[in-house]
């Protein structure tokens, strides 16, 4: 099978390559998948490089311990271990498989079955690649943790990238005012989606605006928490899905701190993945929520697509499409 395979950290271009790969052989509680598409993600864009260091405790200390990439699939149940009991050959499937690896930049990949999902028939398989991360992330952060209600004034920092851009459609449902942070490249993208005030953050730091929001969505967390909580209304929340390690932990501290004494929240999401999936799933087929896409490309631009990521050029959720 072809792969996307690297054997040492540094830029994506430098250090990925197309090769051609054994194909696995899936043990007892795995399914063998053909993936007929996947999606890029940040974990993508920190493996690769093995940054921030501190992700090498994870990701391996000098070489990587995955040495195939991605997260997100949708394909083919092709062979299946002697224990497996909820999957059979010809299931077509979906999910995150996070909890129990990565390698899906690849053509076939063995993992355990809990790792995904049966995909419903009605969703294709570049919508069904574009949302198991993604959608979850924006549903587990404004519903579970940020209790959106009706009417509220929300904000999302990465407001035009895959979380954005479907949390920005799971608000209007609720009927929120949403402001949106990104930059201005995306700003003609994001108004047309339905974002009711667009910021460039180079040129407008929200949290210096003088305006306050109920809820705000963060993608991109690289201020002072302080900053964060004059954004805020009274009884605010702030939930941040990723950003920079120094000021998430920043976050995480003085959140508990805040919590003592004040009524606004600073709150970080714990991932559960797949954890509501079926629910957007329907969302997408009823056509309430469509998902901003930029592709489908071929498995062999993924090392360029890559730094497009990383550099904040993609509007929506980069698809790759395999077995073309």
């Amino acid at each position: 099978m072809k792969a996307i395979v690297f054997k040492k950290y540094g830029k994506p271009e430098k250090v990925l390559e197309l090769k051609e790969m054994a194909m696995p052989i899936p043990k007892e509680n795995e399914v063998l998948i053909k993936i007929h598409t996947t999606a890029i993600n940040d974990y993508d864009w920190s493996m690769v490089r093995g940054k921030p260091y501190l992700y090498r405790l994870m990701f391996g200390m000098f070489k990587p311990r995955h040495p195939i990439t991605g997260m997100e699939l949708a394909g083919i149940v092709e062979g299946i271990g002697a224990k497996v009991s909820k999957l059979k050959i010809g299931d077509a499937v979906y999910g995150d498989i996070s909890q129990f690896g990565f390698g899906t930049f690849a053509e076939h990949i063995s993992i355990h079955e809990d790792a995904v999902l049966i995909k419903p028939d009605e969703l294709r398989f570049e919508l069904a690649a574009a949302i198991p991360h993604a959608s979850t992330l924006a549903m587990q952060a404004l519903r579970d943790i940020g209790k959106m209600e009706q009417g509220q004034k929300v904000l999302i920092n990465g407001g035009g990238g895959g979380v954005g851009t479907i949390a920005l459609q799971l608000a209007k449902l609720k009927n929120c005012e949403v402001t949106g942070v990104d930059s201005d490249g995306k700003s003609a993208m994001m108004k047309s989606l339905g974002f009711d005030q667009v910021f460039d953050y180079k040129m407008v730091d929200f949290t210096k605006t003088g305006k306050t929001y109920d809820l705000i969505l963060d993608c991109k967390t690289n201020k002072s928490p302080f900053s964060y909580l004059r954004a805020l209304r009274p009884t605010g929340i702030y939930v941040t899905i990723g950003g920079d390690l120094g000021s998430l932990i920043s976050v995480l501290f003085w959140g508990k701190v805040f919590s003592l004494f004040s009524s606004k929240k600073l709150r970080i999401l714990s991932l559960k993945p797949n954890e509501g999936l079926d629910e957007i799933a329907q969302l997408v087929i009823q056509n309430k929520i469509k998902p901003e896409i930029d592709g489908s490309y071929p498995l062999e631009d993924t090392a360029r697509l890559i730094q497009y990521f990383g550099e904040g050029k993609h509007k929506g959720k980069i698809v790759i499409k395999l077995n073309r």
